[in-house]
């Protein structure tokens, strides 16, 4: 695998660098309240240069996530069982307490997931980074109605599962009292996929 060059690893560190910046005044003053003037001023840029790394304001705080896109379809490539592989690498999240499991009680996490569930544009956003995954899914099954259909339930069951993780800890629980009805729920979720779902291999 060949390393990004100069040019691309500075692109990187831009947006990078605009979308923390934009995170922490949201996270300070909420994401309504503050605007793409005053995130372009703080990140010692112009709003046009802005509006050129992240067309959208919601952008800046989906950004954190975009490599999350075609992770599931990254984890079926090449896999004779994929809903198997699937499973393998959620329990994986589960056991290091990956944040896209919910199942993280870091401080920046859950402040992250109560911006991005606490406003309704960013939420839509969201949903359109999960409409992304499913299609790189699908690709990744071979395609077609089955492909598509197994990643629209695929993609379902795991926002689900990191959902209930995320409730449960932003109300209070510990990771170690939810993470074994997680790592159970899982593992029945990712059963019933594989036996209701058609044969994908």
């Amino acid at each position: 695998m060949t390393q990004p060059g100069l040019r691309e690893r500075k692109k990187q560190r831009m947006y990078e660098h605009v979308s923390e910046v934009a995170i922490a005044l949201f996270l300070e003053k909420g994401f309504d309240a503050v605007s793409v003037a005053e995130v372009a001023a703080a990140a010692e840029i112009s709003k046009p240069t802005l509006f050129r790394y992240f067309p959208a304001k919601e952008d800046l705080v989906l950004y954190r996530i975009v490599d999350h896109e075609d992770e599931a379809a990254r984890v079926v490539a090449g896999q004779a069982h994929p809903i198997d592989a699937l499973r393998r690498h959620f329990l994986e999240g589960l056991e290091k307490g990956d944040p896209v499991t919910g199942l993280s009680d870091h401080p920046q996490v859950l402040a992250f997931h109560r911006l991005l569930y606490g406003s309704p544009s960013l939420v839509a956003r969201a949903h359109a980074h999960l409409e992304r995954s499913e299609v790189a899914l699908a690709g990744a099954l071979g395609g077609g109605l089955d492909g598509r259909l197994a990643a629209g339930q695929i993609v379902a069951v795991q926002r689900i599962l990191a959902m209930e993780n995320w409730r449960r800890i932003s109300a209070g629980e510990s990771v170690a009292g939810v993470k074994p009805d997680a790592v159970a729920a899982a593992e029945r979720a990712f059963a019933q996929l594989a036996a209701g779902l058609p044969d994908l291999t």
